[in-house]
């Protein structure tokens, strides 16, 4: 069997560290500089929504899908480092949008209407139910090694198939608050500095997860014994 010597995540992962970085502090910008800061009330309260929810179902839950390929020691270290992170990605997805219903709330705005409402709730529920199920069946082991066997792929595929909806989610969402603002008044201008920096941060997030699912899906050159799609 041949051995894989090309690209690996010792290439790709930098270029995810580095674009992640990138985009929080372009959320930041938006948020601070453009949108008045963060607060309890008001418009305040609403820009921690964007600001918790990249930094946990983009940015953390990132790492988590990595680090498998990133983090040295032993299996059981880096699933610890899995759960945690995607553990604390829930927290903070949970706590953003406890924001956004707040400043809902207090504005007497519909809440859950949209397709980026829909897409963060499914997000939300597939991330709660694959931590309860890695939980269970990976840490705990509390099935049999055949069915944990049967599991990963599943596990995998649904995992990204989450962190897909998330990205989906990110660019739905800054798509629907810029039309918001261009139609508010005063409107935030087509050419502006602030739908210019939105936008920018929407390429930002695709580019970021095109390259975490890079990441993901590439060989791992651990294996001396050769690439092999499947185990």
């Amino acid at each position: 069997m041949a051995t894989y010597s090309g690209l690996t995540h010792k290439h790709t992962a930098p270029v995810v560290h580095i674009l992640g970085i990138v985009g929080i502090v372009l959320v930041i910008i938006w948020t601070s500089y453009y949108r008045g800061g963060y607060g309890f009330s008001g418009a305040a309260v609403f820009n921690l929504h964007p600001l918790f929810m990249f930094a946990g179902f983009i940015f953390l839950s990132s790492q988590a899908v990595i680090s498998y390929k990133t983090v040295n020691g032993d299996k059981k270290y880096q699933k610890a480092v899995h759960m945690t992170l995607q553990g604390v990605a829930l927290l903070l997805g949970i706590v953003g949008i406890l924001c956004a219903y707040k400043f809902h709330h207090d504005n007497n705005i519909q809440n859950f209407y949209s397709l980026h409402s829909w897409f963060g709730i499914m997000t939300i529920l597939f991330y709660l139910v694959q931590w309860i199920l890695g939980f269970v069946a990976f840490w705990t082991q509390s099935v049999s090694s055949s069915k944990r066997a049967e599991l990963l792929p599943w596990h995998i595929f649904i995992g990204l198939a989450a962190y897909v909806a998330a990205l989906a989610t990110a660019e739905l969402g800054l798509l629907e608050k810029l039309t918001f603002l261009q139609k508010s008044s005063p409107p935030v201008g087509f050419w502006s500095g602030e739908a210019m920096l939105v936008n920018s941060i929407g390429i930002a997030v695709f580019l970021f997860g095109a390259a975490v699912v890079l990441t993901a899906v590439m060989p791992n050159p651990r294996r001396q014994e050769g690439y092999s799609p499947l185990e």
